[in-house]
């Protein structure tokens, strides 16, 4: 039997054509069109918001930070129509959480003033956090872009 490795302990040299180089992701994505929307999201019925969240899918892989999205990978929504749900509580940054009675906070969205409110249940007052701040800037631009039509 012969061997397959070369005399010297290198790779066998290959008779195959060689390899073209592969394009990153990153080539690829900017190939697409700015209005590009993912094949995970061609049935979301919404185009601005499923352009909105391929775009922010994209901009994820190249460094925003997922607390700064505005529209929700999981529900496939605006952040102000599901930011209400459990899933949303984030005990690690902040995220709708009292860190005093350690609890979830309320979020009351007014869509057509473009408000949030977020209170915590037992204090019935807002926390002074970075992460409240953020989700309440996070879902105000969401409710800007919503309802520029």
């Amino acid at each position: 039997m012969e061997s397959q490795h070369s005399p010297r302990g290198f790779a066998p040299a290959t008779t195959a054509e060689p390899i073209a180089p592969r394009r990153n992701r990153r080539d690829r994505l900017a190939l697409q069109p700015a209005d590009f929307v993912a094949p995970r999201f061609a049935d979301v019925a919404d185009q601005r918001l499923a352009t909105a969240l391929t775009a922010e899918d994209r901009s994820e892989e190249d460094g925003l930070d997922p607390l700064e999205r505005v529209t929700c990978r999981t529900h496939r929504r605006w952040l102000h129509d599901c930011v209400s749900s459990p899933l949303h509580v984030v005990i690690v940054t902040g995220t709708r959480w009292c860190r005093k009675c350690e609890c979830a906070l309320n979020v009351a969205i007014d869509q057509p003033a473009g408000d949030v409110a977020v209170r915590c249940p037992s204090f019935d007052e807002t926390p002074a956090t970075r992460a409240t701040r953020q989700l309440v800037r996070a879902c105000r631009a969401g409710l800007a872009i919503a309802s520029d039509r």
